[in-house]
């Protein structure tokens, strides 16, 4: 099997995910994991595909652009090499990290130098700065896997520090896992969202 990382950028609009997916199907490959976004009206895709091993970097550019040839997106192909998970990376929790406040320049920035020099790791950052006086516009929402090894104190502390400094609000939650735990256990018991 071969396993390749497509970016898909382009002027947002109906369609272009169907046309991907079904691109990438009528292939023989599978989507392992998807990932899309709209940035003020750019769309941004990103695609982990298997592909069986008769379908080479080459195929899979040629078709992918004569397919999208007309749909004025930008397409990147990479191949992922030595993908297999250590089991020793695995180990830790995700947290999810929460700010909301006046936009400033270098939030992003400051926020994230915080994180990586206590050695934790943005899985995922969501960023949205619409400007303006309402600082309920401006949020910032970070996924951040944090290892057993990592002084979530200090991390946190410095985290509150920081927003404090700027004048954000700022929200650390709960383990998202203890979280799914929380939601699976509520589901047994027949206490969902429609029953609370």
């Amino acid at each position: 099997m071969n396993k390749f990382i497509i970016t898909v950028l382009g002027k947002d609009k109906p369609g272009i995910i169907s046309l991907i997916s079904n691109s990438l199907y009528e292939l023989g490959c599978n989507l392992d994991n998807a990932n899309q976004m709209i940035l003020q009206e750019q769309f941004a895709g990103f695609f982990i595909i298997e592909s069986s091993s008769n379908i080479d970097f080459v195929t899979l550019s040629q078709t992918l652009k004569n397919k999208t040839k007309n749909s004025g997106l930008t397409i990147h192909i990479t191949p992922v090499e030595g993908n297999e998970t250590s089991e020793d990376n695995i180990n830790g929790e995700t947290f999810l990290i929460t700010t909301i406040g006046l936009d400033q320049k270098g939030l992003v920035a400051r926020f994230s130098k915080i994180i990586t020099q206590l050695n934790a790791n943005i899985e995922n950052l969501k960023a949205v700065f619409k400007g303006g006086q309402d600082p309920n516009d401006n949020i910032m929402s970070y996924q951040v896997f944090i290892t057993p090894d990592i002084d979530t104190n200090k991390l946190f502390g410095a985290l509150r520090q920081k927003a404090k400094e700027l004048e954000l609000d700022i929200w650390i939650h709960i383990k998202i896992s203890l979280m799914l735990s929380i939601k699976s256990n509520l589901e047994k018991f027949n206490l969902g969202k429609n029953n609370v």
